[in-house]
């Protein structure tokens, strides 16, 4: 087993809902998370405008997360089928914010 070198951070609504989550789901959503600490390059790469995220597939489910050097922050969690618009429209909402 690797020793682990990143933090995980999560938004609380994120923690939340995870909680909310069946039994089975969230335990495979825990053993992504895992996976993602032991090693950061695991997900998919993402591209244009989510550029710097990557995408960890879990069942029907993905995880959306970005690296820094000592944190792993998860931005989204979701069914494929809408994630990636969400995560476009959180990350165009948090712009807005910072500006």
């Amino acid at each position: 087993m690797k020793p682990i070198l990143h933090t995980l951070r999560m938004p609380e609504e994120m923690a939340a809902l995870i909680r909310g989550m069946h039994p089975e789901l969230k335990k495979k959503i825990k053993a992504g998370l895992k996976a993602i600490m032991e090693a950061p390059d695991t997900g998919k790469i993402l591209r244009d405008e989510l550029a710097g995220l990557r995408s960890m597939r879990v069942s029907k489910l993905r995880i959306i997360y970005r690296v820094s050097k000592k944190e792993i922050e998860v931005v989204a969690v979701g069914p494929r089928i809408r994630i990636y618009d969400e995560t476009y429209r959180l990350l165009q909402k948090e712009k807005r914010k910072s500006t």
